[in-house]
């Protein structure tokens, strides 16, 4: 289980999130919704670790995977390496039915900048399902995409969601999005932000 408990988190004396608590269990799907500017992103760096500097608790495996908004992928690297440096305890064999599973089985030698931007997200997704994660974190993983493209990554996403059943925590603005892939939606509102709706889906 993910236990979520921050009692505040500040910018220096600007006050940005205060008393969020929630818990996540392997195979549920978390959607975090709000406006933008509101601290969503600034919540998942703080479950994820990657900032550290806050009041409060977070419980977390440490098998995760971190899906950017941006792919953030390693330009000078093959398709194939970019998941095989990630996950050097993979297979050959493991690593291409990663990419195979999101539709790049014939994309392994070429380079990220070789990829359109769709392809380029699902090649980041597949990088973060690879390892089987415990807990996977999207920040905003269809934002700027076509809405066939879109469509077809939420697809993407929510067969390897029901296959690898991680605990998910994602941000959206999508509430179209929220509510196809997540089982509970959290809202955060006010200044600074606090969970002011807590929905189950499923």
């Amino acid at each position: 289980m993910i236990s979520v408990d921050v009692i505040s988190k500040s910018y220096g004396d600007v006050p940005v999130l205060q008393d969020i608590q929630f818990n996540v269990e392997k195979g549920q799907t978390v959607a975090i919704l709000g406006p933008s500017g509101i601290g969503k992103s600034t919540l998942l760096r703080l479950i994820a670790g990657i900032d550290p500097k806050f009041e409060g608790t977070v419980s977390r495996p440490k098998n995760m995977a971190i899906v950017f908004q941006e792919p953030t992928l390693l330009l000078w690297r093959s398709v194939f390496e970019n998941i095989q440096l990630i996950h050097p305890e993979l297979s050959t064999e493991a690593v291409r039915e990663a990419l195979s599973e999101v539709g790049l089985a014939d994309k392994a030698d070429l380079f990220p900048g070789q990829l359109s931007l769709g392809q380029q997200r699902r090649l980041s997704l597949a990088r973060g399902f690879a390892g089987n994660p415990d807990l996977l974190i999207m920040d905003e993983p269809f934002v700027s995409l076509d809405e066939k493209t879109a469509d077809e990554m939420l697809t993407l996403t929510e067969r390897l969601i029901s296959k690898t059943q991680p605990a998910t925590i994602f941000v959206t603005h999508d509430t179209t999005e929220a509510a196809r892939l997540a089982t509970q939606i959290l809202t955060l509102d006010g200044q600074p932000a606090t969970l002011k709706i807590k929905e189950t889906l499923k």
